[in-house]
């Protein structure tokens, strides 16, 4: 039996590039599948995107590039990590295309030459054209979900610098915050990643937007205890009951994704939120109950209102880092796939 189950629902990623490429029309959606989708599968929720209307898609790899041109004959597919010299051949032999921030601009396959307009990583320092492939420019913004002022900033240099090439290549800079938030940033393209999965890159909550969580995760109470005043549960006594305080075991820790520092947020059981209590620990948390609930009762750990969101304001992160630390390790957690 697995200890924990991970629904991944396409229909929800589809409802949301729909969403993202009216949002943002006439601009084109570019969905940021890497990182195997955020957690969530780079295969099913490309194809997923692509149904709603995303007209190409982007990794951080080559490796992630070829591993999804395996089953995406058709589709564009942009690399937006640095690539080195040895992985060239196989981007071109898998038709990718690559995001280039040096001046080492490889032959024979198109190339978006990346300006570093205030991010401080990848990027060149000026544009230089001569010579290459090029299809796009773009920049990356540092602070488009916290500081709008430099992110305008950036905004302004990238512009500047890309002017005279306006309608002659593509031109792209939104991520998910910016293209929701800044009209003005979305120019030919925008790469939305986060949004693409139902999570407020801004932190909040994604129906604002008509987003939909594409991610729901559910555990079971494994164990009912009776804690009497001045017993405790977990590592370190950091929940000691005051009164006689019932607690449910669920077989989900840290070793899955759920976070020690996840501790004080909520889960649903029997539809009702409970709070986390005591450490959480590699392979089990504890919740507190109001009633002795019965083994085997569900635990929804996300869904039903349940959000990554508001598991990283308790953890002081960001839904991208919990959707990605979600593991589904064999013998532990089962993923499964829907299209509802």
């Amino acid at each position: 039996m697995h200890r924990s189950l991970v629904t991944i629902d396409l229909g929800a990623v589809r409802h949301n590039a729909a969403t993202l490429a009216r949002a943002i029309d006439p601009s084109e959606l570019w969905a940021v599948v890497k990182a195997d989708g955020y957690g969530h599968g780079a295969r099913d929720v490309a194809r997923a995107a692509l149904e709603g209307g995303a007209r190409l898609l982007c990794v951080a790899t080559v490796g992630e590039g070829v591993s999804l041109r395996e089953g995406m004959r058709d589709a564009r597919i942009l690399v937006l990590g640095p690539t080195e010299p040895e992985d060239v051949q196989d981007a071109r032999t898998a038709g990718l295309e690559l995001v280039v921030g040096t001046e080492h601009v490889p032959e024979g396959l198109p190339v978006h030459l990346k300006l570093d307009t205030g991010m401080g990583r990848w990027g060149m320092g000026e544009l230089d054209l001569s010579g290459a492939s090029v299809v796009g420019l773009m920049t990356h913004f540092a602070t488009a979900d916290s500081d709008p002022a430099f992110a305008t900033e950036q905004l302004r240099r990238f512009l500047e610098a890309t002017e005279p090439y306006a309608g002659r290549y593509t031109r792209h800079a939104a991520n998910s915050a910016a293209a929701l938030t800044r009209p003005e940033a979305r120019l030919d393209a925008a790469r939305c990643g986060i949004a693409l999965y139902g999570v407020d890159p801004l932190g909040e909550d994604a129906e604002r937007f008509d987003l939909r969580p594409a991610l729901r995760w559910e555990s079971y109470v494994a164990q009912v205890r009776l804690l009497r005043a001045g017993e405790s549960t977990g590592y370190g006594r950091r929940f000691v009951a005051s009164e006689d305080t019932w607690v449910g075991i669920v077989p989900v820790g840290y070793a899955d994704g759920f976070r020690r520092d996840m501790t004080g947020t909520e889960v649903l059981v029997r539809d009702e939120r409970v709070p986390i209590v005591g450490a959480v620990s590699m392979d089990a948390l504890a919740v507190r109950l109001p009633w002795p609930a019965e083994r085997g009762e569900r635990v929804t750990l996300v869904g039903d209102g349940v959000t990554l969101e508001q598991h990283a304001r308790v953890a002081d992160t960001i839904g991208y880092e919990l959707a990605c630390g979600i593991r589904v390790a064999s013998g532990r957690s089962e993923r499964v796939v829907v299209d509802g």
